[in-house]
C-alpha cells in the first residue's frame, strides 16, 4: 500500500562524505564555492546581511574551505572559514566559519576548518590567534581550545571575543577528519 504523505516512498537522505578535508582555496572553482556558501550561510539562512557578507576584510584575507571527498575526490565545498593578519601585529583573526547545513551534524567540518585556520596562521608567523564567535557556538571553540575574551555586539547580535592556545594547533597540522556516521 502507498503512503499517503510520500505516495513514491519516504525522501532518500543526500549522501554525506565520508572523509572531510580543509585547505586554503587556491582554485578558482573554491573561491566561487566560498563565497556562495558564505551569501547563503550568513546572508540569506541567518539574514545578518541583506545581501553579501563580503567586506573590506576580504581584500587580504585568506579563504579556507572545507570540503567533502567521496573515493578520494572532492564533492564540494561544504563549509567555510576566512583568516586575515593585523597589518600592525603578529596577531591573526579568523571569521565567517560557516558550514553547509546537510553537513552540520557530520562533526567534522568545524574541526577541520578550525584546525586549518589557526594552523595555517601558526606557520605564518602568527603569535595570537583571536576569532569573533557567536554566542551560540562559544561552548563548541572551548572544546577546540579557545578561551573567551570578552563580550561583544556585533551586527546586532551577541558575540565573544575569543582567542586560540597556539600550543595545541601546530604549525601546518593536517586537517583531514573521518566523518562520523550521522
Amino acid at each position: 500500500m502507498l503512503d499517503r504523505v510520500y505516495p513514491w516512498g519516504k525522501p532518500v537522505r543526500a549522501q554525506v562524505a565520508q572523509r572531510i578535508h580543509a585547505e586554503v582555496a587556491s582554485e578558482p572553482w573554491q573561491v566561487t564555492a566560498y563565497f556562495r556558501l558564505r551569501r547563503e550561510i550568513f546572508a540569506v539562512e541567518q539574514g545578518i546581511f541583506a545581501d553579501s557578507d563580503r567586506d573590506a576584510l576580504d581584500a587580504h584575507a585568506t579563504p579556507i574551505v572545507a570540503q567533502g571527498e567521496i573515493a578520494g575526490m572532492p564533492d564540494g565545498v561544504v563549509g567555510v572559514v576566512r583568516i586575515y593578519r593585523d597589518l600592525e601585529r603578529d596577531t591573526w583573526f579568523g571569521g565567517r566559519l560557516g558550514v553547509s547545513r546537510a553537513y552540520r551534524r557530520v562533526g567534522a567540518v568545524g574541526s577541520a576548518l578550525i584546525t586549518e585556520a589557526v594552523s595555517t596562521a601558526h606557520g605564518w608567523g602568527c603569535r595570537r590567534f583571536l576569532a569573533t564567535v557567536q554566542e551560540a557556538n562559544v561552548r563548541y571553540f572551548e572544546h577546540h581550545h579557545f578561551r573567551r575574551l570578552e563580550a561583544l555586539e556585533l551586527l546586532g547580535r551577541p558575540h565573544f571575543l575569543m582567542e586560540a592556545d597556539l600550543a595545541r594547533y601546530p604549525a601546518r597540522l593536517s586537517s583531514s577528519f573521518r566523518a562520523r556516521a550521522s
